[in-house]
């Protein structure tokens, strides 16, 4: 997690200074190489087009990243294949004179330039599946050194409106107090004397809700937005901060 965070601080310096940017994608040229020869099943040289294309593309994710789009490292793979894969279709059309408006047959008769439009459109759906999954597989880690997991957290969701109230004040005033939650991370034990002074919260209903209001803490802790984001819609009704 460390190493994703230093990660995505360059990737942040690197959108405001051309030199960074440079410096960035020159640190990650092994990287590069290695996703264009997957990509091609040979060693990708200097010399071929798909290098030039996978750089592009690292270049073009440091400038489109965001933090609710997952790991750096696996939105920029997925975006250099998606590039790479139009950049072989247009070599294709080239080679074969393909009309973009040609129609290419089946029930709805679609012209070629329709199913390239689906086509980016999947990739950008993959891209944010890959993100999401990534997002829960390091989650899932990092609740099972506080031996928590995502089916504890659903048993142990608050039922009742006033008791998820309770809960959200403890959780909100965790996420206000960056020492607090430093120490949940260092001792591994969510800290009910501190979040029930701070919140007002009663300390039976906190320790009755101890893996859900883990859970929640490890969330904003970690920064995990897209889950966030979901939590968020799920339960804004709760009055629950995620």
């Amino acid at each position: 997690m460390e190493t994703e965070h230093r990660i995505v601080k360059a990737v942040y310096g690197a959108k405001e200074s051309a030199d960074k940017a440079d410096d960035l994608i020159r640190s990650y040229i092994p990287f590069i190489r290695s996703e264009a020869t997957k990509f091609m099943g040979r060693l990708c040289t200097d010399q071929d087009d798909e290098y030039s294309i996978a750089m592009m593309a690292f270049y073009e994710a440091i400038m489109g990243y965001e933090r609710g789009r997952g790991t750096f490292l696996g939105y920029t793979a997925l975006l250099i294949k998606s590039r790479l894969i139009d950049y072989t279709r247009k070599e294709a059309r080239h080679q074969g004179q393909i009309s973009l408006d040609e129609e290419i047959g089946g029930e709805d008769d679609r012209a070629l330039v329709d199913t390239l439009a689906d086509s980016r459109d999947y990739y950008e759906e993959s891209a944010y599946r890959e993100a999401t999954r990534q997002e829960i597989e390091e989650l899932s880690g990092v609740m099972a050194q506080f031996d928590v997991s995502f089916s504890d957290v659903a048993d142990n969701c608050p039922k009742q409106e006033r008791t998820m109230e309770a809960c959200a004040k403890a959780i909100r005033y965790a996420g206000e107090n960056k020492k607090l939650l430093d120490e949940l991370l260092r001792t591994k034990k969510l800290p009910l004397a501190q979040l029930v002074q701070g919140s007002g919260a009663e300390r039976k209903t906190l320790e009755r809700h101890r893996k859900y209001i883990l859970a929640m803490l490890l969330i904003q802790t970690n920064g995990y937005e897209i889950i966030r984001g979901h939590l968020y819609h799920v339960l804004k009704k709760g009055g629950a901060p995620v």
